[in-house]
């Protein structure tokens, strides 16, 4: 069965930098896209950045300025480097997968989730 584990969180004080891991396993099939979200508490799940099985991402606004995802597809693992963080980027970090993705920063469309790594700026 399809499992994601992420991995990198952690606490930083603001302007640091983390980089998050998403090891994938247990397809067929490789994703067509997977994607980084995160959760603030009691706040809505938020897409951060996705990334194609061709190498092409996109990111939600000005995140790009700061993050970058990225994959070692050999390995099947997901990257966000997140830079400068800032208090506003705290919270649970979730990286998912799918198939097949009509917008891919709803979180509805991904089939897999892995269980979260927690980011804290302050």
């Amino acid at each position: 069965h399809v499992q994601l584990v992420e991995s990198g969180g952690g606490s930083v004080q603001p302007g640091g930098s983390l980089r998050l891991s998403c090891v994938a396993s247990g397809y067929r099939t490789r994703p067509s896209c997977m994607a980084w979200f995160r959760q603030a508490p009691g706040k809505e799940r938020q897409a951060v950045a996705q990334i194609n099985t061709d190498g092409s991402s996109s990111y939600v606004g000005s995140l790009k300025d700061r993050f970058t995802i990225s994959k070692d597809s050999d390995k099947e693992i997901l990257y966000l480097q997140m830079n400068n963080l800032k208090p506003g980027d705290s919270g649970m970090y979730y990286c998912a997968a799918a198939w097949s993705v009509d917008d891919w920063a709803r979180p509805n469309e991904y089939s897999y989730w892995g269980q979260g790594t927690q980011v804290t700026v302050s």
